[in-house]
């Protein structure tokens, strides 16, 4: 048996590069080992503002992305959050068995509630329960995440071990698993900050739908320092960013990579980059714009998909509901 594998990904902003090596490559390769549920987490993105619109828009983009990436409907289950209704359901039960204090120490509440400040909605303080009923939904053994992630699997791991001292065994335990390889890429701008969706400005991150006059445009302002030996020195984070991103999108080993600019500058480099990014990207391209050429073609493919997790989501839920004594 396969080791059930959830991984979740929001319909805001616009995905891009960070996400692409970090995350969605990782998922995709996933799909040979593991039994895959990859979703969309609308819910999870209208815990602050949206556009109805372009929120309608994001989810068909981002679903389109991720199949243009690799992810395939056939061996993987691929849906939309909120076409599943369990999901809602199972995380107002969690929320009567999670501590008020386990929610006050989540990092990330903590940081985002600084800017809202008394704008922050109770959705966003509640932002990990709903992500814990999305794991433990489907019998999840292990969810894929970055580093900033982690907290919120344990807290899954936490509410589902104190579920089951309750009322026996119910819940699987999920572990986190962090990938090593190109997980942690910095934004252009700022190479001490990860790359971000919601990071404003235009030179931040590279998109996976930017034009090759977009990409060359953004490495070419993309932040360096004031020497010029290209080295994977992460004590230079601008120009160890940009090595990393070449690393990754190439395959070559990091001295071959230092020895193919020997002597050469960053204009060199970057030009460079630029094109293997460009070319790294066009076949992602071109797929998305063959799925989204027919407008229906997505929205199929995320009902069959809906299809497929509600079973199993609805079968834990009731499991739950039983052992609490509802309905």
């Amino acid at each position: 048996m396969k080791k059930r594998v959830f991984s979740g990904i929001q319909p805001t902003g616009d995905i891009h590069i960070g996400n692409y090596l970090g995350a969605i490559k990782y998922w995709v390769s996933m799909q040979e080992n593991y039994d895959n549920v990859f979703c969309v987490v609308d819910l999870h993105a209208i815990t602050v503002p949206q556009d109805p619109k372009v929120l309608h828009a994001k989810i068909r983009e981002v679903a389109g992305l991720l199949m243009a990436a690799g992810i395939d409907p056939q061996r993987s289950i691929l849906f939309v959050q909120s076409h599943v209704k369990a999901h809602s359901e199972l995380a107002w039960l969690l929320n009567c068995f999670i501590p008020m204090g386990w929610m006050q120490r989540m990092t990330q509440f903590k940081e985002k509630s600084v800017k809202q400040k008394e704008q922050v909605s109770v959705g966003l303080f509640d932002y990990p329960a709903l992500m814990a009923a999305d794991i433990l939904l489907y019998d999840t053994q292990v969810v894929p995440v970055g580093e900033d992630q982690k907290q919120h699997v344990e807290l899954a791991r936490d509410a589902a071990g104190r579920f089951n001292s309750i009322y026996g065994d119910t819940f699987v335990l999920p572990e986190p698993l962090i990938p090593n390889v190109g997980a942690r890429i910095m934004g252009l701008d700022e190479p001490t900050k990860k790359m971000s969706k919601s990071e404003p400005g235009t030179n931040h991150a590279i998109n996976l739908l930017d034009t090759p006059d977009t990409i060359r445009a953004k490495f070419a302002r993309a932040t360096t320092d004031s020497l010029r030996e290209i080295r994977f020195d992460e004590k230079r984070p601008g120009i160890f960013n940009l090595l990393t991103i070449y690393q990754t999108f190439s395959g070559i080993g990091k001295q071959e990579l230092e020895a193919k600019f020997e002597g050469k500058g960053y204009g060199d480099f970057k030009k460079a980059l630029a094109e293997v990014v460009i070319e790294g990207l066009r076949p992602l391209q071109e797929r998305y714009k063959e799925l989204t050429a027919d407008p229906t073609r997505i929205d199929s493919i995320l009902a069959e998909g809906a299809n497929r997790a509600r079973p199993l989501a609805e079968r834990t839920l009731a499991r739950v509901q039983q052992k609490i004594g509802l309905g």
